[in-house]
């Protein structure tokens, strides 16, 4: 089975329709038959739950919608990792190419399982691509 790392910005667009939601559904439908195991740090929870609740407040989604988005997250089974076994490989990443910590972990953990890792931030991407070959941009998935 693949291992894949996914971050919350390629994960809220498997509930909100956003550009490239189409790409990450396919990824959640490699999930769902068993072919892909997600892993996360344990961070992704939080970060989740913060996008759905600016959702809510600044972009008007209504709150029986937010509230059915969370509960349907919460089904998603992620193999996690604590921030702390992350922590200096992350900070070492953040630093050296100045991104922000919570990016970077998902990157490190990434480097640390040595499978890829997936997301829809294409200037995070471009800042470390040539160093991180496991690194895939939402827009340029592929079956």
């Amino acid at each position: 089975m693949k291992k894949l790392v996914v971050d919350s910005g390629v994960s809220v667009k498997w509930f909100i329709k956003e550009e490239y939601s189409t790409e990450a559904r396919i990824i959640l439908d490699e999930y769902e038959k068993g072919q892909t195991e997600f892993l996360a740090p344990d961070l992704i929870y939080s970060e989740f739950g913060n996008i759905i609740w600016k959702k809510h407040i600044f972009q008007d989604l209504p709150l029986a919608e937010a509230d059915s988005t969370l509960a349907d997250f919460k089904q998603i089974s992620f193999i996690l990792t604590p921030t702390i076994s992350l922590f200096d490989a992350t900070f070492q990443i953040a630093v050296k190419y100045k991104r922000t910590f919570y990016d970077s972990l998902y990157l490190a953990l990434s480097d640390k399982e040595n499978c890829g890792f997936v997301t829809a931030d294409e200037k995070f991407y471009n800042a470390v691509r040539r160093d991180f070959p496991n690194m895939i941009l939402l827009a340029n998935w592929q079956r």
